[in-house]
């Protein structure tokens, strides 16, 4: 396709969930004019591949209260796009299997609670009230909040697109980002599949291809693209209300509203972006083994379908929301891990402020892309990553 224009205020990098709210939001303080690229299709990537969980329980101030303000703009969500999630806050249940977990999630919790949500701490009895059918033994124990949930991700990726098409962002579908052009040490303009394109700030919202975006742009960062599998079964009469996470290995699964259990593990895949993205028989047994061992009541469920998508990983588990120091002009919009879709709400109000230049109350030590350029002892980081 033809770019409709020549010159953009910003260029956003990536059209999933974090990068169409990033250019809304810009559209909406008025900076326009602004582009977005996408090299595939609407929710082509992580934004149309994920189990759609969106919860509160994080092991950190700064992550909690993204988490918090996300679930609060999904909650106004029909309101204010016009589109239905069918948000569903019926909870998240963390599982523990041993003392140690146990004590882990205690921790989480207290942090929770601090900052005002009632996160439930429960013993093996009322895991099981949740969970009906659960194994004799499977859990000693867990951490629940109610209000935590899951959604369907594709209208909402649907319905911010359009609110960003009716603000007059433009969307260039199938359009690859090839290399930024800098003249000094400042952003001048973006390179695409379709032709150059003048602009002083590029906005790398990649998700796993955010890493080699950013070596393209000769900035070396420690993002790193890992494989993640998921399956959903044939429908079952509801029996389950909330999403379970199981902090030993990964495990997660949740119901649908339509009666299918979704849901991934994590399994061992070589780091990196590669052609496609196939499920592998070794997630497929893996997850029955798990599933069927947590819940053997799931021992005769046929699988419809199986997919895998790319988290975007960084050391310390928090996202990188900034501008680049060494290159001026080059916003951060990445490092989400799994849950970019849990706290895109709240991340592209700031993407989009570091755009304009604005300050926000995102600790830069924990959250700013300079974090990595700079020996650090005691570093914070979040590794309450499953689910």
């Amino acid at each position: 396709m033809t770019l409709p224009r020549s010159s953009y205020r910003a260029v956003v990098v990536g059209g999933g969930i974090i990068g169409l709210y990033t250019a809304y939001d810009l559209a909406r303080a008025g900076a326009g004019p602004i582009l977005v690229l996408e090299r595939g299709f609407l929710s082509s990537g992580a934004s149309g591949r994920n189990g759609g969980g969106v919860r509160q329980q994080w092991e950190t101030r700064g992550t909690i209260r993204l988490a918090r303000e996300s679930v609060e703009a999904y909650r106004r969500f029909g309101r204010d796009f016009g589109y239905n999630l069918w948000f569903r806050q019926s909870g998240y249940l963390f599982l523990a299997e041993s003392e140690v977990e146990l004590a882990r999630l205690r921790t989480v919790h207290d942090v929770v609670t601090a900052e005002g949500l009632p996160a439930r701490l429960l013993d093996a009895g009322g895991v099981a009230e949740l969970v009906p059918g659960l194994a004799p033994g499977a859990a000693i124990g867990g951490s629940y909040l109610a209000s935590d949930g899951v959604l369907y991700p594709f209208p909402a990726v649907w319905g911010v697109y359009e609110a960003a098409r009716s603000l007059g962002v433009d969307v260039a579908l199938g359009v690859e980002a090839l290399g930024l052009r800098v003249e000094g040490t400042r952003v001048t303009g973006l390179v695409t599949s379709e032709g150059a394109v003048a602009t002083t700030t590029v906005v790398n919202a990649a998700g796993g291809w955010s890493g080699e975006f950013s070596r393209r742009a000769g900035l070396e960062v420690p993002n790193v693209a890992t494989r993640h599998e998921i399956l959903a079964t044939e429908s079952l009469k509801p029996f389950l209300d909330p999403m379970v996470v199981r902090a030993s290995d990964g495990l997660y699964f949740s119901q649908t509203m339509r009666g299918e259990i979704v849901g991934g593990r994590t399994v061992g895949h070589a780091p990196g972006v590669g052609p496609g993205v196939p499920s592998s028989p070794g997630f497929l047994t893996g997850m029955a083994r798990a599933l069927t061992g947590l819940l053997p009541r799931l021992g005769s469920v046929r699988v419809l379908r199986a997919w895998s998508g790319y988290y975007d990983d960084t050391p310390d588990g928090f996202p990188v929301i900034g501008e680049d120091p060494r290159l001026p002009g080059f916003v951060h919009a990445n490092g989400f891990g799994g849950h970019g879709f849990m706290l895109a709400p709240a991340a592209g109000r700031r993407v989009a402020r570091a755009v304009l230049g604005e300050p926000t109350e995102l600790d830069p030590a924990v959250f700013g892309p300079g974090r990595f350029l700079v020996a650090r002892r005691d570093a914070p980081a979040e590794r309450l990553g499953l689910g």
